[in-house]
């Protein structure tokens, strides 16, 4: 009912928390978690003109969507910033670099799984609305994220990157100002 919203919130919040601990900061996870909304669009623009009801099998679908949508996510970040953190490449090449090398991995994984997902958009029989609501979601939703969040994910990581560092230089301005007083 409605305590999906608070769901949703929490899975969100548990997502972002886990990799502000991999990432050891605050911003860079936002390049993850604004990849969701994207898959979300699919689903949204997928369900609307359906007129399918929201019920529990579409709340299911979307935690998953969460849950893929920031793996797709995170390929691409994890990699760039490793080519940052590991190989010295500047921000803007690190980004580029990531999303041309893990395209294809991901466009692998996401196909296999929308593929997995499409009996149960195109089931009949018994229970097949069940089915039908969340295939219907996830199939939207890894079509959208995948389409989609693949172009935005790098443009996220370089703007929260680059945040980073606009706060990492403010607060080593802040910390010599200190010592020279």
């Amino acid at each position: 009912g409605a305590q999906s919203y608070v769901i949703f919130a929490i899975a969100i919040n548990l997502v972002f928390l886990v990799l502000a601990g991999q990432y050891e900061n605050w911003l860079t996870p936002f390049a993850v978690i604004f990849a969701v909304p994207l898959a979300l669009l699919g689903t949204v623009g997928v369900l609307t003109p359906l007129h399918v009801a929201n019920n529990i099998y579409i709340q299911i679908g979307i935690v998953l969507l969460i849950a893929l949508s920031s793996k797709n996510a995170i390929l691409i970040v994890e990699y760039a910033r490793d080519l940052m953190e590991k190989k010295g490449m500047a921000l803007l090449d690190a980004a580029t670099e990531a999303a041309r090398l893990r395209f294809r991995p991901i466009l692998m994984t996401s196909f296999a799984f929308i593929l997995g997902v499409l009996p149960l958009v195109l089931a009949t029989g018994a229970g097949a609305n069940s089915r039908r609501s969340i295939g219907i979601t996830v199939f939207s939703g890894m079509l959208a994220s995948t389409c989609i969040a693949v172009l935005f994910v790098p443009s996220f990581f370089v703007v929260c990157r680059r945040i980073h560092e606009w706060r990492e230089r403010r607060k080593e301005k802040s910390a010599t100002s200190e010592r020279t007083a």
